[in-house]
């Protein structure tokens, strides 16, 4: 739907766990979501991390260790489906023999590999060395200053230019004008997300506010994201979870979007 009604946007997932897919198939859908869209896919992948929610539906959820290797198979396995010809690739996790993916991708070497995540020693070691972008969740500016290091050394070992990396974030937060806004918003997320019992939502915010989540109006947004902007930040994803008005995007797009423009 998004590659069929829309005309600019980028889009895609944010991030398909190795762990629920296939990458054979992954691979092909997002060559024919990239074809459809006329080159606009973004192929967000991560190792996967939870762990309820594998037990749930029955899905194997391997040791760290493994999922990290797998995760760098797939990526090998989605490029040689995305190249020119028959592809091949022997591996431990996901073999391939002689395979020619059609549609191919709109662009050549297919959609940019986005990789979520911010383990330092290997997450981001895989960021490094094959991803066009970055992306993690909900770091406040003392996290990510550490984990922006972290990355620049893996770019330096690897021989990459940190800044061909594009960098966003996906942050919880809890936003609006006035108390009362931050209050609907934060029943809301404690609805979906839980809370202790007996809290209440301005309870909630406080805590949430106290464990480093973004909740505020416009001046607390512009100095969160003024501070990422200055570590190399360049777009950010707001999950406010208050999907039942168009409150909270009127708010940003009104009061906030103009001011954050230029950071």
């Amino acid at each position: 739907m998004a590659a069929r009604e829309t005309e600019r946007i980028r889009f895609g997932p944010l991030v398909s766990p190795v762990t629920f897919r296939s990458p054979v198939d992954v691979g092909r859908m997002a060559a024919q979501v990239d074809a459809l869209s006329g080159g606009r896919f973004v192929m967000g992948m991560g190792a996967g991390w939870n762990e309820a929610e594998h037990r749930a539906y029955g899905i194997a959820f391997p040791a760290v260790k493994e999922r990290m290797d797998r995760l760098e198979e797939a990526i090998h396995v989605v490029r040689a489906l995305w190249g020119e010809g028959p592809a091949s690739f022997e591996g431990k996790h996901y073999p391939l023999e002689n395979v020619n993916c059609q549609p191919k991708p709109a662009r050549q070497g297919g959609p940019p590999i986005l990789i979520g995540g911010a383990g330092e020693k290997r997450t981001l070691k895989l960021v490094a060395r094959y991803a066009a972008e970055w992306n993690c969740v909900g770091l406040a500016p003392e996290a990510y200053g550490p984990k922006v290091a972290a990355l620049e050394r893996h770019c330096e070992t690897e021989g990459r230019d940190p800044a061909t990396i594009r960098r966003s974030m996906m942050m919880f937060a809890i936003l609006g004008r006035t108390e009362q806004d931050l209050d609907a918003v934060a029943a809301r997320m404690m609805r979906v997300l839980g809370a202790p019992a007996g809290a209440t939502a301005t309870e909630y915010r406080e805590g949430a506010k106290a464990r480093g989540m973004l909740v505020g109006g416009v001046d607390q947004i512009v100095d969160r994201l003024g501070k990422l902007g200055e570590m190399g930040l360049q777009e950010v994803e707001l999950q406010h979870f208050d999907f039942d008005s168009d409150d909270v995007p009127e708010f940003l797009a009104s009061d906030v979007a103009d001011k954050v423009r230029g950071l």
